[in-house]
Formats: C-alpha cells, sequence, structure tokens
C-alpha cells in the first residue's frame, strides 16, 4: 500500500491507508481514455501498473526500461505522461526528470519507487516531478490509487495548458487590438494599458500604474474634460456601463475618441475591474464636419453656378427657383414666381408628357428663351421627374449661347483653313484672314501687317474697310516696341485692351477704335482685330481669335516652306546644271591632259586645247595669243572654233582695262570673266564684234607657270552666263597644267640641243643673298653652280676669296635668308661654305625652264650672273626671269656655244648619280679632298657628313667609277632620286 505521497510543488497530500479506502470508488478513466503514457524503467510494480492501466482505460500505454529510451520516445512521438522509476540502472529517475524538462516542460512526470525516503522525496521535488510515489506494494488497491494521481497529473497539466492559453488568447487580443485599453482597479486607478494606447502619448505608460484614470495625460488638460472622464469612471463603479466623447490635445494631430467603460464583476456580482476601450473617431468627426461643409458649399454653388434649376408642378407652377436665375434670364427668384408657370419662360410643349413618363428624365433639350433685356439666349435643358417638397418636374437649364456662337464661328474658320491650302502667297492669305474675321470673332475692323525683312518694317498687307473708317489709313511701321503692332510682333505677346485708348503707345490718338487685340503671327507679322465699342472682346471672342490667329500663322508656315522649298528645288535644278556642265567640262580636260601628256611640242599642245574646247559644242570658239614686246599686243598662236574674222578685225591691246578681255589678262595676270557681252555695249568697240559673232560671254585665263606666262586662253560662248564660278575655277586649273606642260617641254627640248645662249647679267640687288654676304664680309662669293634641293630646304656651295671663313660664317649667321652654315674646307685667305637657304633661289625657277645658272660672283660692290639657256629657249623668257627676280638687272653680253661633248657627257654623268653620291662628291671636292696634298681626309669628310669613313670611301669609288664610264664608254644611266639637283 501507499503510505505517503506528494503532491505537484512538493505539497504534502493526506497520508491513505488501506482501511479508508473505497473498494467502490470510481476511477477517473475517461481522462486517461485518450491519454499516452510513459512507464520507464523494470521493477515488477511497474509492470503491474502497465497492466492496471491497459485492463482498467483506454490509455495507450509504452514501456521502456532506460532513460536513453525514454528520450527517444518522447523525441520521436506525443507523450501525455511519464511514470519513472527511481533506479534506471546507468542513471536516476530525477536526472530523466531533468533531461526532460529541457525538452518539454509541460508533460507531467510522476516518479515512483520502492526504496523511497524523505532525501529522494525532498530532492524529487526540487527537480520538478508532477507527483512523488513511495510504493510499498503491488497489489490492486495501489495501482488504482496510482492510476488515480496519474489521472490528476494529466488533468491539471491539460487545465494548465488551457489556462496558459486563455490567457494568451486574451493577451493576444488586449495588445493586438486597433482599441486603445486600459484595465482600471475597482476604485478607478490604472493597472494595465494595452499598445495601441501607448502609442498615443509619448509619455512612459508604466510610471502612470496606480494614477486615477482621469488624471492620465490622454486628455485635456481642462477641468471640464478631467471631470467628464471621473464621471464616466464613477459610473462604471456603480456598476453599469456608459460611453462619451473626449479630445485628446496632447496628440498631433488633435485626436477624437470615443470611450467606452465597462465594469467587471466576479461570480459573487463583486466588482474585480473596469475596462476602458477608445476608439479613434478623428476621422469620422472629421468627415461629418466635411458633410457640413459641403452641403453649405451645395448651397452657395446652387446659388453662384450659371445652371439655372427650376422646379414646377404637373401644372407647371414653380415651386422652386434657383437664387442664381438671374445669370441667365436677367429676373429676380420673384419676378420668376410672378410670372405663374414654366410656360412664359421656355415656351409650350418644351417636351412630351409622356416621354417623361416614360423613361423620367428627358436630357440636353435644346430651345432658345428671351432674357429680361430682350436678348435670345439659346438654351440647353435637361427634365426629370422628382418628388421635391410639392414639386414633380426639375428643369436644369444651361446657357450654350456662347458655345453655338463659338461652334459656329469654328465651322467658318474650318472652311477658312480649307481656303488657306489653296493660298499661294502671304498676302493671299492676309485677304483671307481680313474676310473671315467678321464670321469668326463678329468685329468688322481688322487688318493684317506682315514682316518686310528688308526694311525691318510692318507692312500692311490687309485690311477691312470697317478698320479704314474707323482708324483711318494704315502706315508701315518700324519692327519696335514704340507702336502697337510692333510691341505685339517683338515681344510675341498676344495685347487685348477693353479700350485702346488707355495704352500709351497708341500713335493715332483720333482713332475711333476703342476694343482691339494685337495677336503676333510668328516671324510674319501682327493680325489685328477691333471694334468702336468698349469691352467688345469676352472670353469666347478672345479665344476664338487665337485660334484665327494661329490657324493663320500656320497657313503662312506652310506657304513659307513651299516658297523655300521651290527655292530649293530652282537651287538644285542650277546645281544638277552645274554638274552636268561641270562633268562636259572635266571630260573636255581629261582630253585635254590625254594630250598635253602626249604632246612633243608648245604648238601641239595649244592645237589640242583650243579644238577640245570647242569640239563639244558648249563653247564657240577659243584661241591663245602671246604678247609682242615691240607693238605691247596679243598675237594670236592658234585658234579653234568659229572664229568668224574675230581676230583679224580686232587690236588686242595689253591693257588693264578698257581692252578686250585677253589684253586684260595678259596686262594684269589675272582671270577675265564677261558674263553679259551685251551690257555696256556702247562702252567697249570690242563688244559689238563680239556681239555680232554671237560671243555673249567670254573668259580670258593666264597661261602662268612659276611666274612666268606663256601666253593668254580665251574662249568664247553664244550663251549669257557661260561661265560660273565652278567652270572658271576649272578652266583656270587648266590654264596653268597647260603651263606647266609647255614648261615641261622647253626642259626637254633644252636637255635635248647642243646649242646654247649664254648670258652675263650685272645686278644691283641688296636683297640677293651672295650679294649681301659679300658686302657684310668685304670678300668675294663664288657660286659655281651646285645646288641642292631637299625637304629640308635649299644648299648651295659657296667659294670665299677676300675673308677667312670664320668671319665669313659669323656675318652669314646673323642673316635672315640663311637659316645654316657649313664649313667644307678653309685656307689662310677664303675656303667653301655650305649654305642653307630659306628662300627660293634663282637656279630653280631656270631649271623650271631648261636654262642653267652656270655662275655668280658676288663682289663689295657688284654682282655678276652667268645663265645658259638652249636655244629653244626664248631670249626674252630668261630676261624676263632675272629682271622679275632682282631690282637693277644689266645684259652685259650674250653669245652662242656649241656644248655637244660636254652635255652629252656631263648629263649621263649626273643622271648615273644618286643624291647622296652626288652630295658626298661634291662636299669632299670643296673640302679639298681631290687636291694635292689632300686638305682634308676621308675622316674629315665622313665627319661633315655624319657617315663613317667606310661609307664615305664607298661613295667615292661608286661616283669615280660611274664617271670614268660615262666618260669613256658613254653609257645612259637612269635618274634616280627625289632630290633636285642644278649645275
Amino acid at each position: 500500500m501507499l503510505n505517503h505521497r506528494y503532491s505537484l510543488h512538493g505539497v504534502q497530500r493526506q497520508a491513505v491507508h488501506a482501511d479508508t479506502w473505497c473498494p467502490q470508488m470510481t476511477v477517473t478513466a475517461p481522462t486517461l481514455d485518450t491519454a499516452q503514457i510513459l512507464v520507464v524503467g523494470s521493477t515488477g510494480w511497474l509492470d503491474a501498473f502497465t497492466d492496471a492501466v491497459r485492463s482498467k482505460t483506454e490509455a495507450s500505454v509504452r514501456a521502456v526500461t532506460t532513460a536513453s529510451g525514454a528520450l527517444d520516445t518522447v523525441g520521436q512521438s506525443s507523450v501525455d505522461c511519464v511514470v519513472t522509476e527511481y533506479t534506471l540502472g546507468e542513471t536516476t529517475g530525477i536526472e530523466l526528470v531533468n533531461r526532460l524538462k529541457e525538452a518539454t516542460a509541460s508533460i507531467p512526470m510522476l516518479l515512483a519507487t520502492t526504496d523511497g525516503s524523505e532525501a529522494v522525496a525532498s530532492e524529487a521535488i526540487r527537480a520538478g516531478v508532477t507527483d512523488y510515489i513511495a510504493v510499498t506494494e503491488s497489489d490492486d488497491q495501489t495501482m488504482d490509487d496510482l492510476i488515480e494521481r496519474t489521472a490528476d497529473a494529466v488533468r491539471t497539466a491539460a487545465q494548465t495548458i488551457t489556462r496558459d492559453e486563455r490567457a494568451q488568447q486574451f493577451e493576444a487580443v488586449f495588445q493586438g487590438t486597433q482599441t486603445a485599453t486600459w484595465v482600471l482597479d475597482p476604485d478607478g486607478t490604472l493597472k494595465r494599458v494595452n499598445q495601441p494606447a501607448r502609442e498615443m502619448i509619448e509619455r512612459d505608460c508604466d510610471a502612470l500604474v496606480g494614477e486615477p484614470f482621469w488624471t492620465l495625460p490622454w486628455w485635456d488638460e481642462t477641468e471640464t474634460a478631467r471631470q467628464d472622464v471621473r464621471q464616466l469612471v464613477t459610473t462604471a463603479r456603480g456598476g453599469r456601463f456608459s460611453n462619451a466623447v473626449v479630445f485628446q490635445s496632447s496628440a498631433a494631430p488633435r485626436r477624437v475618441l470615443d470611450l467606452s467603460i465597462r465594469p467587471v464583476e466576479n461570480n459573487s456580482g463583486d466588482l474585480v475591474s473596469i475596462v476602458v476601450e477608445g476608439i479613434d473617431v478623428t476621422e469620422q468627426v472629421k468627415l461629418q464636419r466635411d458633410l457640413q461643409e459641403s452641403e453649405e458649399l451645395h448651397r452657395v454653388t446652387l446659388k453662384n453656378m450659371t445652371d439655372t434649376v427650376l422646379i414646377t408642378n404637373d401644372v407647371g407652377e414653380y415651386t422652386y427657383v434657383c437664387p442664381n436665375v438671374h445669370f441667365i434670364f436677367g429676373y429676380t427668384a420673384e419676378e420668376i414666381y410672378g410670372q405663374g408657370t414654366i410656360d412664359e419662360l421656355l415656351g409650350e410643349r418644351l417636351f412630351d408628357r409622356d416621354d417623361l413618363a416614360e423613361n423620367r428624365v428627358l436630357k440636353n433639350i435644346e430651345c432658345t428663351a428671351t432674357d429680361k433685356a430682350g436678348r435670345e439666349h439659346t438654351l440647353l435643358v435637361n427634365v426629370r421627374e422628382v418628388d421635391i417638397q410639392g414639386g414633380s418636374v426639375l428643369y436644369s437649364c444651361r446657357d450654350i449661347t456662347k458655345r453655338k456662337q463659338r461652334e459656329e464661328a469654328l465651322a467658318t474658320l474650318q472652311e477658312l483653313a480649307r481656303s488657306f491650302l489653296y493660298a499661294g502667297t502671304h498676302d493671299e492669305i492676309a485677304q483671307h484672314v481680313v474676310a473671315d474675321t467678321p464670321n469668326v470673332i463678329g468685329v468688322e475692323a481688322s487688318a493684317v501687317y506682315l514682316f518686310d525683312a528688308d526694311a525691318n518694317e510692318l507692312r500692311p498687307a490687309a485690311h477691312s474697310q470697317t478698320m479704314r473708317e474707323l482708324h483711318g489709313p494704315l502706315p508701315r511701321v518700324h519692327a519696335d516696341g514704340d507702336t502697337l503692332p510692333g510691341h505685339g510682333f517683338i515681344t510675341g505677346s498676344t495685347q487685348m485692351f477693353e479700350d485702346i485708348h488707355d495704352s500709351d503707345r497708341l500713335d493715332n490718338r483720333a482713332t475711333d477704335l476703342r476694343s482691339a487685340c494685337y495677336i503676333p503671327l510668328g516671324d510674319h507679322g501682327v493680325f489685328v482685330a477691333g471694334s468702336d465699342t468698349v469691352g467688345a472682346f469676352d472670353e469666347v471672342t478672345r479665344e476664338l481669335a487665337d485660334l484665327l490667329a494661329a490657324a493663320a500663322e500656320a497657313a503662312l508656315d506652310r506657304v513659307t516652306r513651299e516658297s523655300k522649298l521651290r527655292t530649293q528645288e530652282r537651287q538644285l535644278q542650277r546645281q544638277n546644271d552645274q554638274l552636268t556642265t561641270l562633268n562636259q567640262i572635266n571630260e573636255t580636260i581629261r582630253a585635254i591632259d590625254r594630250v598635253v601628256v602626249e604632246a612633243e611640242t608648245r604648238d601641239e599642245i595649244y592645237h589640242a586645247v583650243c579644238e577640245r574646247l570647242t569640239s563639244g559644242g558648249r563653247f564657240s570658239f577659243a584661241w591663245i595669243g602671246a604678247v609682242d614686246p615691240t607693238t605691247d599686243t596679243l598675237e594670236s598662236r592658234v585658234w579653234a572654233g568659229d572664229e568668224q574674222g574675230y581676230l583679224d578685225g580686232n587690236q588686242f591691246a595689253v591693257r588693264a582695262s578698257g581692252t578686250e578681255p585677253a589684253g586684260q589678262t595678259a596686262a594684269s595676270g589675272e582671270v577675265t570673266m564677261v558674263s553679259n557681252v551685251a551690257a555696256d555695249l556702247r562702252t567697249d568697240s570690242w563688244r559689238t564684234d563680239a556681239l555680232t559673232r554671237d560671243f555673249i560671254s567670254v573668259l580670258s585665263i593666264p597661261l602662268l607657270y612659276n611666274d612666268l606666262t606663256h601666253g593668254v586662253l580665251t574662249v568664247y560662248a553664244d550663251t549669257r552666263d557661260a561661265f560660273d564660278e565652278m567652270a572658271k575655277t576649272v578652266l583656270t586649273e587648266l590654264g596653268e597644267t597647260i603651263a606647266a606642260a609647255v614648261s615641261a617641254i622647253e626642259r626637254k627640248n633644252a636637255l635635248l640641243t647642243t646649242s646654247i645662249t649664254r648670258f652675263e647679267f650685272e645686278i644691283d640687288d641688296s636683297s640677293f643673298i651672295l650679294s649681301r654676304l659679300a658686302r657684310e664680309a668685304d670678300c668675294t662669293l663664288r657660286y659655281n653652280g651646285g645646288i641642292q634641293q631637299t625637304t629640308e630646304g635649299s644648299y648651295v656651295f659657296v667659294t670665299v676669296d677676300g675673308a677667312d671663313v670664320e668671319t665669313l660664317q659669323d656675318c652669314a649667321s646673323g642673316l635672315a635668308g640663311i637659316d645654316e652654315v657649313q664649313p667644307i674646307s678653309a685656307d689662310a685667305d677664303g675656303g667653301v661654305l655650305r649654305l642653307g637657304l630659306t628662300r627660293p633661289f634663282l637656279a630653280l625657277e631656270l631649271a623650271d625652264h631648261g636654262a642653267v645658272f652656270r655662275e655668280a660672283v658676288a663682289e663689295r660692290t657688284k654682282t655678276t650672273l652667268t645663265i645658259d639657256a638652249p636655244e629653244s629657249i626664248d631670249g626674252q623668257t630668261i630676261r624676263q626671269l632675272v629682271t622679275d627676280t632682282f631690282v637693277e638687272v644689266t645684259l652685259r653680253s650674250k653669245q652662242t656655244l656649241d656644248q655637244t661633248f660636254e652635255r652629252d657627257v656631263h648629263a649621263q654623268f649626273l643622271g648615273a648619280l644618286t643624291d647622296r653620291q652626288l652630295e658626298v662628291t661634291q662636299t669632299a671636292y670643296y673640302s679639298g679632298f681631290f687636291e694635292s696634298p689632300r686638305e682634308s681626309t676621308g675622316e674629315d669628310v665622313a665627319a661633315l657628313l655624319g657617315i663613317s669613313p667606310p661609307a664615305f670611301y664607298q661613295h667615292i669609288r661608286t661616283v669615280q667609277r660611274k664617271l670614268f664610264t660615262a666618260v669613256f664608254e658613254e653609257a645612259s644611266f637612269p635618274v634616280t632620286g627625289q632630290a633636285r639637283w642644278v649645275e
């Protein structure tokens, strides 16, 4: 039997003896019928207990012998109660209880043992067992008592769980609701407060616990507000429910709370607490206030809106007249009531009664009505069946007079826009605008100013007769801000005047115009409309005026665009014509170029040029002439085309003006173009001769190459403006090509001829670099015909006599025409210098024409030049080149020489050398390398040239071999290199 038992939490229960146990007692089996019981241990009484539970209840019992088995079972399945033995082999039942508590604290755990003691009982109670049982016997009574205690533990645990769940539910409702809730003690002091209430204030709510509810900071601090809340609490303490609306002034924004207070009583009817709920009704209060304001606004709107509302009974008698009835009809509400029925106002048979009865509402009935002043209005009426204070029909009347006028004006404006499509000029559009202004805007006086960009003025392009009668003639006005049209155009802003006389920009104070508008038409001008009535422009009229101006501006833009397109098309056509002409000219030029390349003589080139220019039919006549210095006239060399005796009938005097274009070009060296020969016909006699031969256009071009004129090419056409700038440019380039080809032929002939003419000139020109250098150094300089032309510039070798090389080097370094001085050789009284020149040297220009600058001797007081020219070159050409280069020139001698062998050997030898070979040889020669004894060694010359000694000796041996080959074998060698050497 059980001699002791201990309840949950270690509270000792009453001892139960066998003589007090009632065998007829009913075991609370239903409590265990659905329970899952785990039995832990291996003692005999546990087996008896397991059998008793299974036989007397529907509970499910699982038995394990070890603590680890118990832990696994609890972890893997649902267990409602654990009954364990104290001794479990490797551990104790108390240790198992502790480990189970760590896994789950909600399962009731009973510790039963046959070896119990006070120490074990105390240890079990500290471990937190649900019940401790000391088992002394294993009879039925003991097992039934053990089953009962197990059922108590399961039931108590279930009640605890239920109570905890309910507490959690209450707490969730208390804290989770959006309603502010306070719990008060029966004396009205604060006990608890939920989160929504806490969020209403910025105070620490826990510090307010115990304070009287009516003193808390949730309410206005006024005495009235506190008394209202206190009265609510007093009512609740009396056991009655109450509510009230209070204000919370501390909130931002200000809140309005609807407080409900309920008393909470226990089963005995005693007051245990007071629950206060506060609902934020700020929004509802605001909506109610807004509704009131909306109703007031509705009354004000109804009074001030332009639509008029009328209500009548079935016979048409007024039951309600809107206060704003005067807006449309001009009558007061009393005057409308006095008319009797609505038929007097809107006319009879405004609508069909049967239709209204069937549809209950009839919309957009258009009618006309006359106001008190006799003006006719177009109305849009809606009729509706109602039942309002004795009225049965409601009329809503809207004045659409302006809208109808606007619709009619827009229709007219649309027709006007169509007419704009057929207008081709700005003036035509201006006429259309003025003609339709009365139909669109409703005013008779109008005008359109168009901008004249050339004069920077606004000109009156069109105006109505009424405008002229009221305002007088419209003058041109300057495009500035001083006048009304000018100000509107410059600022680009519309100007509307109730009375134009109020404007300080009105230039005509005598005008009868009163109302007026000035609307800019973009960059095109200004539209003006006016009336002799003050305030003639209302909102609709202004809008229509803006629309008319916008349509006119769009039409003017279209005409401008189309005009520009036509101009561009014409330009494109002209460009196409020019390209066609250019292509034709280019074809002619290409044909001429082919002939020029293949030509062998000057005349062959001239014939080819004239024939090609006139063969295509574009040009009628072409000829090339050269200046005869004896007569100072232009003599014909070659011509082609329809000459018709023109060359024989005219004297082509070489003058800058007042003569035939060919003579002008020969005198000026510039292109002369005459687009229309017929102009100034009586001024120049040559124009009559040209016009009788249908020579309408003339272009004369100089054949100029390196400042040397080879003649004049003149071309004639039978149409005006036959030579545009493009043709002029192309034919001018053709003239340069012809001159270059002629120069090339002269150079070629110079190389082939064996007879030369030697010219000796004496010059006096301080600009000649050798003359200046000789004068500065007080010595004699001799140039013996060696010049090197490279990408860096021109280099010449000069021999110095009468001054040491260092002195001459210092003088040369200070002259602007010399940028490099290199001593080649030196002795006691002279030497050789290599000079780098910054300006072109005469030898190069002579070489372009086949002549050779043989020698120049510059002394302190004079300089002499020796030039060799082939017989094929005109001596006048040489003289011209020299006189064009120097200021004072005197021809001292002229003689003819035969240099057949010398020229052949010289040409063959120079043609066989490369540029570098010639440079090395000349440097060696002038440095005294070939003297005996040598004045400079090969190493010295190599250092001057910036090359190695072996490279120098290799160049010298190659040059010597080529020289001996030219002398002894008379072999021909190809010319190589890009630099040009002249000797």
